[in-house]
């Protein structure tokens, strides 16, 4: 293959396109100053998420809780796992700019790589789900968020157990909880697949391998209080905050405050469609459950911020790219690309998303209904309109 035909394959111009959103936006966040997250209140950097990841791995060998605030050093509380600060360890002794890049490529081609390797029926749709999605991709890695390796790490989880490799599949999905809880929702994938104590064994290693794993560097008695601090930062965390979510929308539309009956409806119906075990071996069947899974873990997510909705979106793609053309589905599809890919865009001015679409969690909406439109195609599944490649 001579080189010009090697940079006109697909997959490398699109991976081109990736690095080079993902090196705009890592100059733009570190060469665009600073910014305040209350009137008259400390400057911080445009990249505070990363400050916050990078800082828990100081705070960690340090000995601090991880989990109190650090106004001086950044905005905001640091909520993932102690096991995440010791692998930030990587990054945090780089400069910002680097350790950044790094970070956000990490984030963007671990992505990139996982929607590749779904079986689309074609690479032209492989290519226009990765660009319904990269807009999406683009505001999470502004806010230099986890979201993009969060949705990769779930859509591997279903690349390796379609090839039969257990134990990288629990692996990327062991790795979503120590990093956002709300991964365990993957879980669900291994309904469709035989070694379930097999799977379980090796969760259950993964688990303990990283929980412990901070003990290379604190002792146990450090990260049992870690733990428990953690514990008590989630739970207090549950009850102040509705989101772009079902609960969120529900309240701000109809005034209802239902954010613990939306989630016990919401796992009925997503659990429902098992019944149709008779289903579990066909792709068709597991990739509109794995879009359900991406959709539902953000709107069903009392803390689901318009970075996180990369994940909701990629499930979005997943769902319309594997199918055939259908009309019905388009039109959802255009409504999730202008009310929740574009609606934090320029395309609609300042005071229309600042009093509508941010106080009226228009950004969730689209995303509700197209959950609800899965949900509904895997209740009542059939074996039709719908081919899907094996290679």
């Amino acid at each position: 293959m001579s080189k010009l035909q090697f940079f006109k394959k697909p997959i490398v111009i699109l991976g081109v396109i990736c690095f080079l959103a993902v090196l705009i936006v890592t100059l733009q966040g570190a060469l665009h100053g600073t910014k305040t997250y209350e009137e008259g209140g400390i400057e911080y950097t445009k990249y505070n998420n990363y400050v916050i990841f990078k800082q828990s791995y100081f705070h960690l060998i340090e000995n601090k809780d991880l989990y109190q605030l650090y106004p001086q050093e950044h905005w905001d509380l640091y909520k993932y796992s102690p096991t995440f600060s010791l692998l930030m360890g990587l990054l945090a002794y780089l400069p910002d700019f680097l350790g950044l890049l790094i970070w956000n490529l990490l984030n963007a081609f671990v992505l990139f790589f996982a929607l590749w390797k779904l079986p689309f029926s074609s690479d032209k749709k492989r290519i226009w789900a990765f660009l319904f999605l990269v807009i999406e991709l683009v505001t999470s890695l502004q806010n230099a968020q986890s979201n993009g390796l969060m949705a990769g790490l779930i859509i591997l989880a279903f690349v390796y157990l379609e090839k039969k490799n257990i134990a990288l599949a629990t692996l990327c999905i062991v790795a979503t909880i120590f990093i956002k809880l709300f991964g365990i929702v993957a879980f669900a994938l291994f309904l469709f697949y035989p070694n379930k104590l097999k799977s379980a064994l090796y969760t259950l290693g993964w688990i303990l391998l990283l929980a412990v794993l901070p003990l290379i560097l604190i002792s146990p008695e450090q990260l049992t209080f870690l733990y428990k601090s953690w514990g008590n930062l989630l739970q207090n965390d549950h009850s102040i905050s509705i989101g772009f979510s079902v609960s969120g929308w529900l309240f701000t539309w109809f005034g209802l405050n239902l954010k613990t009956v939306s989630l016990v409806v919401g796992t009925f119906l997503f659990c429902v469609p098992f019944i149709h075990y008779k289903y579990f071996n066909e792709v068709r069947f597991k990739l509109l459950y794995l879009a359900s899974i991406l959709l539902w873990i953000v709107i069903f997510n009392h803390k689901a911020e318009s970075p996180t909705f990369v994940i909701a979106v990629t499930g979005v793609a997943i769902w319309f790219f594997t199918q055939e053309f259908n009309k019905l589905n388009f039109s959802f599809l255009i409504l999730a690309l202008l009310f929740t890919v574009l609606a934090a865009t320029d395309l609609f001015p300042k005071f229309i998303r600042d009093d509508y679409f941010i106080p009226y969690v228009v950004k969730a909406v689209p995303c509700i209904f197209i959950w609800g439109k899965i949900t509904w195609e895997l209740i009542f599944y059939s074996k039709n309109k719908l081919t899907i490649s094996n290679n």
